[in-house]
């Protein structure tokens, strides 16, 4: 059973990115619904667009902060590269910049198309516009598919303990129920599917379970499934053999990561020399804060896997300290 410090530190850490579909809202149109009224422009430099062999002309805005000027600016060079780009290479820069299409990208594309001195620039404008609407769809749908992937690979791992009509109870019925979740997890990472979607799937519904408030055994689920996750992957890595030496705190710490989190106050008394151990707390906190360190640098910054290892190990530490604490105060 999941201590309430688990349940706090691996529950739900905020979204690291809005959801994409947010950003490419359905009713945007080719660009002539993006029409604006005429914009005073000063400063017009023209510079030779070689895919066409025309001049096609930059605007800079005089006005405004020197923010906004820079994110014209910055706008504007995508939008050149996107000019010249081919078919293949227009797909990989929006994957690239895809949190740039925003209404200021789209009004800006209008504001410049809307300003040629040219019907053939213009026309260029319009079928830049088009391409990128169906290739924004496109990631979008892309993206949508993967989320509704990871959605279903949650719900097969939860399968064995969550019975459809009945609200979902911790610990499950069936004894056997936590083996066959662990053996369907295992599966689908050897499969490849336990990747950052997934990561993002799971924190999204315990988020929601969390706000639901009326959702305990769900939330118990997930976080199982966050705790065995995490396990794995720690134990990936062995750090307690170096040469024909054996690191007793290195070995103790890993035993840890690999047990069942309600067996780990159990294993921090017997292994820690302030209860039946040979494991003094200092050297186990430092051999944690070494894991932490070479988590940190083995995993992307910010990611959902960074953070959820991070939590684990981290509350392998303050249930050491909580001990610690206690056998020393008696």
């Amino acid at each position: 059973m999941n201590s309430p410090a688990m349940a706090t530190s691996l529950l739900s850490p905020p979204l690291l990115f809005p959801l994409l579909t947010s950003l490419f809202p359905r009713h945007c149109r080719p660009l002539q619904a993006w029409r604006s009224e005429p914009v005073l422009m000063l400063n017009r430099n023209l510079v030779s667009m070689s895919k066409s062999r025309r001049k096609t002309v930059v605007y800079a805005v005089n006005e405004g902060t020197e923010e906004e000027l820079k994110n014209v600016v910055e706008v504007d060079r995508l939008i050149d590269v996107l000019r010249e780009a081919n078919p293949a290479e227009l797909q990989k820069r929006v994957a690239e910049n895809v949190l740039t299409f925003n209404e200021g990208f789209w009004m800006r594309l209008a504001t410049r198309a809307e300003t040629c001195q040219s019907e053939d620039d213009r026309k260029d404008y319009e079928e830049l516009s088009e391409m990128l609407m169906k290739t924004v769809d496109l990631f979008v749908q892309k993206t949508d598919e993967k989320i509704e992937s990871a959605t279903d690979v949650l719900k097969s791992i939860l399968k064995y303990v969550v019975d459809e009509g009945e609200e979902a109870l911790w610990p499950p019925k069936d004894p056997h129920a936590l083996d066959l979740l662990e053996k369907e997890l295992i599966q689908r990472e050897q499969e490849g599917y336990l990747d950052e979607g997934f990561l993002s799937e799971v924190n999204a519904q315990l988020r929601q379970a969390k706000e639901d408030g009326d959702k305990p055994g769900l939330q118990a689920m997930l976080q199982k499934v966050l705790q065995l996750y995490a396990a794995r992957t720690l134990s990936k890595r062995n750090y307690a053999k170096k040469g024909n030496q054996i690191l007793r705190p290195e070995q103790f710490l890993e035993t840890i990561i690999k047990a069942p989190e309600d067996q780990w106050h159990k294993l921090l008394i017997e292994g820690l020399n302030v209860g039946t151990g040979d494991v003094s707390p200092d050297e186990f906190d430092a051999v944690i804060n070494k894991r932490i360190e070479r988590t940190l640098m083995r995993t992307k910054s910010a990611s959902y896997q960074q953070r959820v290892l991070i939590e684990y190990v981290e509350e392998i530490q303050s249930r050491a300290e909580e001990i610690v604490k206690l056998l020393r105060s008696k």
